[in-house]
C-alpha cells in the first residue's frame, strides 16, 4: 500500500471507532431532553474529567498552540497561564451553579438569566450573544479537521471533503445520543491526543537536534527574540500578555457549553475534585510548544503556522503513525464540535424561540426541534469554514471577547443580592458592542490591552452603576434566595 493509503486507513479505521462509541451512548435510553442534555445530572468524577477534557482541549491545543508557538513565538506562553487559573474560578462558581441548577431544573445557561433576572428579553440576548460567539469556536473545530486530515492523508482526502463528511458524523451521533455521546467520544479522543502529543514532542526534538534542551538552543542562537515577548509579532507585548490571561481565565467557563456541563455532574464535590485535577491535562500542552518551536527550524517559511506540527510530523514519521495522529486531531475536533452544536441548537430552541415565539410547546418537542436544529448550525459552521482563512488562535479569542461578557452577570448573580436585570443587560450590551467594535475595527490589542478584556471592564463598571442606581429586582430576588 502506498504511504497515502496507510494514513487514510488508519484515519478511517479509527475516526469509525469514534463514531460508533457516540451512537452506541445512547442506545437503551430514552433520549428526552433531560437526559440529551445533561445526561440526567449523572456523571461521576472519571466521566465528568473526560468531558471537561474533551470539551477544553480542541484543535486549538492541537494545531492552533502549535501554530502561534511557530509563528509567533513568546505571546503563545499565555495558553498555558490561563487554563489553570480557570479552574481556580470554576472550583469557586460551578459547585454553586450545579445547586442552582439542580434546584431550578436548569440546562443551559441561559436558563440561569431566565431564573436569576426574570427576564425573557435578557434571557434571549444572552442566548444570541452565545450562539454567535460558538461559530467562530465551531469554525476552528472544523477547519483544523480539514487541515489534520488532509495533510494527514497526504492530501488524499481534500480539506473540504474531510470536513463534510466529518460534520455529517457529528451531527448523526450528536442528534441520536446528545451529551453522552460527547463523553464517550471523548474517551478514545483523550487516550489518543496524550499519546500522539508525548510522542511528537519528545521525539521531533530528539530526532533533530538531540534532546529539548539542544533544541532552545538552537532556536535561540537562530532566533534570539523568538521566545520573549512580542516574539515574532509587533504589538503583542507584556501588556497584551497579562490582560489576556486574566480575560480567557474568567471566561473558560463562560461559555454555554462549558456552563452547562457543570449541570451533567453527580455532585458539587465531583466538580471540585474536578478543577483539583484538570490542570494536570494542561502539562500536555507544553509538547505541543516543543513540536511547534522545533518546527520553526525544521520547517521554516510555512505560509500558514497551523500546518507546523503536521508537516513535521508527515516528514518524520511512518504513514501509519502519521494516521494515528491525524485521527487523534479528528476527534480532538469532532468531540467538542459535538458539544457546541448541542448546546448552540438547544439554547436557539429552548432559550430563543420558545420564550418569545411559542411559549406553549413542550420539552419533547423542544427536544425534536433542537435536533432538526443541530444539522442547521452544522451546516452554517461548516460553510464559515470552507469559506473563512483566519487563523485557529484568533478565532478562539473572538469567541472568548463575547462569552466573557457573561461573567459579571452570572458572578454577581451568585453573589451580589442588589444587582439588577437592567444593570446586567446594561453592562452585556456595552461590553459586546465594546468588543466587537475594536475587534471588527482591527484594534485588538488597543493601546496594548486585549479588546475584550478592556470590554470586561467596561461591561463590570456599567453593571454596578446601573444596579445601584435602579431599584432592586426585590420580588426575584426574594424567590432566588428561598
Amino acid at each position: 500500500m502506498s504511504p497515502a493509503a496507510v494514513s487514510l486507513t488508519t484515519i478511517v479505521v479509527i475516526v469509525a471507532l469514534g463514531a460508533a462509541l457516540g451512537f452506541l451512548a445512547g442506545m437503551h435510553r430514552k433520549m428526552d431532553l433531560e437526559q440529551w442534555t445533561v445526561g440526567n445530572r449523572g456523571f461521576g468524577a472519571v466521566l465528568m474529567f473526560l468531558l471537561m477534557a474533551g470539551e477544553l482541549y480542541t484543535t486549538f491545543s492541537f494545531l492552533g498552540a502549535s501554530g502561534w508557538a511557530y509563528s509567533r513565538g513568546g505571546p503563545t506562553l499565555y495558553i498555558l497561564a490561563y487554563q489553570p487559573l480557570g479552574y481556580v474560578v470554576s472550583f469557586f462558581i460551578l459547585p454553586r451553579i450545579w445547586e442552582i441548577g439542580r434546584k431550578y431544573g436548569m440546562q443551559t445557561q441561559s436558563d440561569f438569566f431566565a431564573v436569576r433576572y426574570g427576564s425573557k428579553y435578557l434571557t434571549a440576548f444572552v442566548c444570541i450573544v452565545g450562539i454567535v460567539s460558538f461559530i467562530p469556536y465551531l469554525q476552528l473545530q472544523i477547519t483544523g479537521l480539514g487541515i489534520i486530515v488532509s495533510i494527514a492523508s497526504f492530501d488524499g482526502i481534500g480539506r473540504t471533503p474531510a470536513m463534510i463528511i466529518s460534520v455529517a458524523l457529528v451531527v448523526a451521533f450528536v442528534t441520536a445520543s446528545g451529551i453522552r455521546a460527547v463523553a464517550w467520544v471523548s474517551v478514545l479522543k483523550d487516550a489518543l491526543m496524550l499519546l500522539a502529543v508525548l510522542t511528537v514532542g519528545i521525539a521531533i526534538p530528539f530526532m533533530y537536534f538531540g534532546g529539548i534542551g539542544p533544541m532552545f538552543t538552537a532556536l535561540v542562537r537562530a532566533h534570539p527574540a523568538h521566545l520573549t515577548m512580542p516574539g515574532a509579532t509587533a504589538n503583542l507585548g507584556h501588556t497584551w500578555f497579562i490582560s489576556t490571561i486574566l480575560l480567557t481565565s474568567l471566561s473558560v467557563y463562560m461559555w454555554p457549553h462549558m456552563f452547562g456541563t457543570a449541570f451533567t455532574a453527580k455532585s458539587g464535590d465531583t466538580l471540585r475534585r474536578n478543577a483539583v485535577v484538570m490542570p494536570l491535562y494542561e502539562l500536555s500542552l507544553v509538547f505541543v510548544f516543543f513540536a511547534g518551536f522545533a518546527a520553526v527550524l525544521i520547517a521554516p517559511g510555512l505560509p500558514d503556522g497551523d500546518l507546523a506540527l503536521l508537516t513535521v510530523v508527515r516528514r518524520t514519521f511512518a504513514p501509519w503513525f502519521l494516521g494515528v495522529i491525524g485521527a487523534a486531531g479528528a476527534l480532538t475536533a469532532m468531540a467538542p464540535a459535538a458539544i457546541f452544536l448541542l448546546t448552540a441548537a438547544t439554547l436557539c430552541v429552548k432559550n430563543l424561540y420558545r420564550p418569545l415565539l411559542a411559549p406553549s410547546i413542550t420539552d419533547d418537542q423542544v427536544a425534536k426541534m433542537a435536533r432538526v436544529m443541530v444539522v442547521v448550525l452544522g451546516v452554517v459552521s461548516l460553510l464559515f469554514a470552507i469559506y473563512s482563512s483566519t487563523t485557529l488562535v484568533n478565532l478562539l479569542l473572538m469567541g472568548y471577547a463575547g462569552v466573557s461578557q457573561f461573567f459579571p452577570g452570572v458572578v454577581l448573580g451568585l453573589y451580589w443580592k442588589r444587582v439588577t436585570m437592567a444593570g446586567v443587560f446594561a453592562g452585556l450590551i456595552v461590553g459586546v458592542a465594546t468588543a466587537m467594535i475594536l475587534m471588527l475595527d482591527h484594534r485588538d490589542p488597543l493601546f496594548g490591552w486585549s479588546a475584550g478584556f478592556l470590554a470586561l471592564c467596561l461591561n463590570f463598571v456599567v453593571t454596578v452603576l446601573v444596579s445601584l442606581f435602579e431599584p432592586s429586582d426585590v420580588a426575584v430576588t426574594r424567590a432566588w434566595i428561598s
